[in-house]
């Protein structure tokens, strides 16, 4: 979502630079990836919408539900997104952060879609390969999905290098409907 990307961008970019100077960046990567995964959740974004609760209230809901260490400026943090009604855009800051401390570390996750099961030396040759095209180490992200047919999908940022067999069939398609 567009919309909730460009409400998140301020949050992470601070946090971001705030984690940085603290060197807390591994800590609040672990805790964010938390806070995303809990506020994805939708009887929890029930909860965060309820007019009932206060905002101390949701707060202090939130922060029972993490298991992990908090850094010591999360509370403001999580003051600063439940005042602001901004606690939905957990996912997104959580995204935004990793891809500033990936891009800071010189790295990028890639998505990689495959039609059935890598090996970890597959993956390896695959990466291999991939960090030579995005000129950038890689980390990566990898889903089966038997919708592809075969070959693979790798999404890096804003690029999308799509191999599979369902591309391939679709790209055909199209040509054929076109002549």
């Amino acid at each position: 979502m567009a919309e909730l990307s460009t409400i998140a961008r301020p949050y992470a970019e601070a946090l971001y630079a705030t984690a940085r100077d603290k060197n807390t960046v591994a800590q609040w990567s672990s805790v964010l990836s938390e806070l995303a995964q809990i506020s994805s959740n939708e009887d929890v974004r029930e909860v965060m919408a309820d007019p009932r609760l206060s905002k101390t209230q949701r707060k202090d809901l939130l922060l029972g539900l993490v298991k992990n260490t908090l850094p010591a400026d999360a509370s403001n943090f999580l003051d600063l997104l439940v005042e602001n009604d901004r606690v939905i855009t957990l996912p997104e800051i959580a995204e935004q952060f990793e891809d500033l401390k990936n891009r800071h570390e010189g790295s990028a996750i890639a998505k990689i879609v495959t039609a059935f099961e890598l090996s970890e030396t597959q993956v390896q040759e695959l990466l291999t390969g991939l960090e030579k095209k995005f000129g950038v180490k890689l980390k990566p992200e990898i889903t089966v999905d038997n919708s592809i047919i075969g070959g693979v999908r790798v999404t890096v940022g804003d690029q999308v290098l799509d191999t599979s067999v369902q591309a391939q069939l679709t790209r055909l398609r199209d040509t054929l409907a076109t002549q």
